[in-house]
């Protein structure tokens, strides 16, 4: 059986869909087979893993709103063991259609309940809101990633977050539970970050990963140019701390999951000229 965990953060600029890309790639690297949804109406992750989403004939809105089968929006990408359903144009106005639909918060779930191929891992790539489809998104999974930017502004709006997802246990998926918090955009040079995770850790206790992932130019590239960062730069930092994140992540299930490193998935560094 699957397990879904949707990537969710209602604040933009967290490093959301960073965190999506990467820690799916990462898994699938480990020798897991991994799935990754993409329900952002910018499809960031659909063209962060070298997709465009503008040709894309097949996507998660026809899913949503036509009743197709997961199965047939499913890509191959760069990576062994990881799909892609994308997103497309079209889901922008997903949430307006939604609304008169029946189930109309249980479509994702419903389709996720259809779904014959069987992944170790399904990543949600969730919107920046928490309208209908970051809604689908949570119902749907059995748990839930919150990066959180150790900046100022940390904390801000992760309270009606969690009412969002206590909600979500009461009416709609009880079993719904939170799998981690992942400090993300870290400085250890800067005072304010250390005082970030003070907070955190106060406040999510042992939920919080070990892992913080740094805020790095290569890591920022890296979508620009279709590749998750560990075909991007392999040598990366960040590269290191979304594998770090991703055998983190796996030690934390149970039983744990054996790892291997998938025969053909070495990836190649990119060297970009700088002026």
């Amino acid at each position: 059986m699957s397990k879904i965990i949707a990537i969710a953060n209602q604040k933009g600029g967290v490093g959301k869909t960073t965190t999506a890309i990467n820690l799916a790639a990462s898994l699938a690297h480990l020798g897991q087979e991994t799935l990754l949804i993409d329900m952002d109406p910018q499809g960031n992750a659909t063209s962060g893993l070298g997709i465009d989403k503008k040709t894309v004939e097949k996507h998660i809105y026809q899913v949503l709103i036509d009743e197709m089968t997961l199965e047939e929006t499913l890509l191959s990408t760069q990576m062994d063991w990881l799909d892609l359903a994308p997103a497309h144009m079209d889901l922008t106005g997903a949430e307006v259609e939604l609304v008169n639909l029946p189930q109309r918060e249980f479509r994702l779930k419903n389709a996720l309940g259809k779904f014959q191929k069987v992944y170790r891992y399904i990543i949600i790539d969730c919107p920046p809101s928490l309208g209908l489809l970051t809604l689908n998104s949570l119902v749907a999974a059995h748990s839930v990633i919150i990066p959180v930017q150790c900046e100022y502004y940390a904390l801000e709006g992760l309270g009606q977050l969690l009412k969002t997802i206590d909600l979500i246990r009461q009416n709609f998926n009880a079993n719904l539970e939170l799998e981690g918090v992942l400090l993300t955009m870290f400085d250890s040079r800067v005072n304010l970050s250390r005082q970030v995770i003070d907070e955190i850790n106060k406040y999510f206790g042992q939920k919080v990963y070990g892992t913080r992932v740094p805020r790095t130019v290569r890591l920022a590239e890296a979508p620009g140019f279709g590749k998750p960062i560990l075909i991007y730069d392999r040598s990366a930092q960040g590269s290191k701390s979304y594998l770090d994140l991703a055998r983190e992540f796996l030690s934390r299930q149970t039983p744990a999951p054996i790892l291997a490193e998938p025969v053909n998935s070495k990836p190649e560094t990119i060297n970009v000229a700088t002026t």
